[in-house]
């Protein structure tokens, strides 16, 4: 479950030296957890975690990760083209953002000189970007070549009617994509009033709902690196410490092993009952609850895991009792999961086992207060949300979350998020859930 960046550190109010922490976990977390660190060769073992010691560098995990190549994108390019014509569209406006990214492999911010990306139905992609970033912009294209450029005292849409005229568009229907800006789509309506406006979606969400294997392949190397970020966060532990601090941790491990725009929102004892954090600031205690939901980005491709562990004590059999029916509602989402079903059906089978459980109804509190899963692949939440309603039925390729959180404001919460991707066999991880409260880590 994603949040945004600017509140993932839970309002940081205290810095740590981490260099000179050590572990305060009781016998038994303290053995399960060191094998689980030492096994996976990210840090030193946790008994020689010690102030005169240093740790073991990071691994680069994302140095062998292969980004999408222009012969993709030109594919992804030809099935737009495509849906444009199946669905009676003239061209498709792509303002800056992950849709642009998408199809051109161009990353632009988007200020209020206006810069977009043109997919007509027939023909080449056309660009149309502020005069004196022409140059710039020509060393990022790499699928088509033709850029209209305006000067600052003209309009930008006056080009854009220019681009729909020389590309043979005089009449029809015009495709907006979901993140245009208002004042860009209020002036090419107004430049170019002869045509009609609609939606994007029916060209967009196909094309990027679907994920190839390289896209696949992307998404499971940003997992890889985000659990083991989880891992050596967990290793780190250490009573006092704020949530900001583990927050600190976890994002520049990811960092450190090639994850890009990390981020990691980590909350301690009661504030893990609410989804996103509370604005009350935390310090860890021996039998705290310890929520820590993290991503990144590998070549723009995103990962999203929660891992909820108990630190420094034995869990109490209350805690102990909420993770396991967490697990089994994941577990419930997860074999709900079958090509040709509705997303929802994840939903209602997940949310089943917490309302069986005495918790709900619905998304009432004690409970499930949200739907089980979202979307993901280039954006942390994309389309394809596991919730009522949704009757998308689920096909190969399709990539989504599972994290039932039950949440109990006052005492704790409790949240597992694994991603899968659909085969035609049905769903498969990309991490492996939590085996148990004893061993949170696969």
């Amino acid at each position: 479950m994603r949040f945004v960046v600017e509140k993932i550190h839970n309002i940081k109010l205290q810095t740590s030296n981490f260099k000179h922490c050590t572990m305060t976990l009781k016998r038994r977390a303290f053995i399960n957890l060191s094998a689980t660190v030492a096994a996976t060769g990210i840090v030193s073992g946790l008994s020689s975690f010690t102030p005169a010691q240093k740790e073991t560098p990071l691994p680069l995990l994302a140095a062998d990760a292969e980004p999408i190549t222009v012969k993709e994108r030109e594919g992804r390019i030809a099935k737009a083209q495509r849906l444009l014509f199946e669905n009676k569209m003239e061209a498709l406006v792509l303002d800056c953002g992950t849709s642009m990214q998408y199809f051109t492999g161009i990353s632009w911010w988007p200020s209020e000189r206006t810069m977009v990306a043109i997919i007509p139905a027939r023909g080449t992609v056309k660009y149309v970007c502020p005069g004196f970033e022409e140059d710039r912009l020509r060393e990022l294209i790499s699928i088509g070549k033709e850029v209209y450029a305006w000067q600052e005292d003209e309009s930008p849409y006056t080009l854009i009617a220019t681009v729909f005229k020389d590309a043979g568009i005089s009449s029809g229907t015009i495709a907006m994509e979901e993140r245009l800006r208002f004042f860009i789509a209020d002036g090419i309506r107004k430049e170019a009033s002869h045509l009609n406006y609609a939606s994007g979606d029916p060209v967009t969400i196909p094309c990027r709902i679907v994920k190839s294997a390289a896209e696949l392949a992307l998404m499971q190397k940003a997992s890889d690196i985000t659990i083991a970020a989880i891992k050596a966060g967990a290793s780190k532990l250490k009573e006092g410490m704020s949530q900001g601090d583990l927050a600190t941790i976890i994002e520049n491990a990811q960092q450190q092993m090639g994850g890009n725009n990390p981020f990691a929102l980590c909350l301690f004892g009661e504030s893990s009952a609410f989804p996103h954090g509370s604005t009350k600031p935390q310090k860890l205690k021996k039998g705290d609850i310890v929520l820590m939901d993290c991503g990144c980005q590998v070549h723009g491709y995103c990962s999203d895991i929660t891992r909820t562990i108990v630190f420094g004590a034995e869990p109490t059999k209350r805690q102990e009792q909420i993770w396991n029916l967490e697990k089994q509602s994941q577990a419930a989402g997860f074999a709900a999961a079958r090509i040709g079903s509705p997303c929802e059906n994840v939903d209602a089978a997940a949310r089943k086992v917490i309302t069986d459980a005495g918790f709900g109804p619905g998304y009432k509190l004690p409970g499930l207060p949200h739907r089980t899963g979202h979307g993901i692949g280039m954006d942390g939440h994309e389309w394809g949300n596991m919730v009522k309603g949704n009757k998308k039925i689920l096909e190969p390729g399709m990539c989504f979350s599972i994290e039932p959180t039950i949440s109990i404001m006052g005492e704790f919460g409790v949240r597992f998020e694994d991603c899968v991707y659909m085969t035609t066999d049905g769903p498969r991880w990309f991490t492996q859930p939590s085996k148990s409260i004893q061993e949170p880590f696969d």
